[in-house]
């Protein structure tokens, strides 16, 4: 639908006459979901921006403001970390989130404070060689 509306003719028949020609084509033939009701948690309470948040965790996306999206990121980093199949893998990721605090650290970003210092590396790996090499 990327013709524009012509003068003169009332809205809501124009827009009707465009659904009527699309179903007829079929273009909403066999959408995913058809004749279906749209998901929706029973017992939670109506939230306005629900289809936003469904397509935002869908394509991965997030709104946190940057302190706590790098507080999950860090977390996330440390069990990385511990799956790691090597000393050297430890180092590396546990080296790559603690540039990426430090960066944070530096500079003033919007939100909460992020109440994170960078890693000790040695003691990540101890932790790691203690749970990978119980001697």
């Amino acid at each position: 639908m990327t013709e524009r509306k012509p003068p003169g003719i009332d809205f809501e028949s124009w827009v009707d006459r465009q659904i009527r020609a699309a179903e007829s084509r079929g273009d909403f033939a066999e959408l995913p979901g058809a004749g279906k009701p749209l998901p929706r948690d029973v017992d939670a309470s109506y939230d306005e921006h629900w289809w936003l948040k469904r397509k935002m965790a869908r394509e991965g996306l997030s709104a946190l403001p940057p302190t706590l999206a790098l507080r999950k990121e860090a977390e996330d980093a440390l069990a990385e970390a511990e799956r790691a199949p090597s000393e050297r893998g430890v180092r590396e990721i546990v080296d790559r989130i603690n540039a990426k605090i430090r960066e944070m650290t530096l500079k003033p970003m919007p939100g909460p404070p992020l109440g994170l210092r960078p890693y000790d590396v040695d003691e990540v790996v101890r932790r790691w060689r203690e749970r990978h090499d119980p001697s």
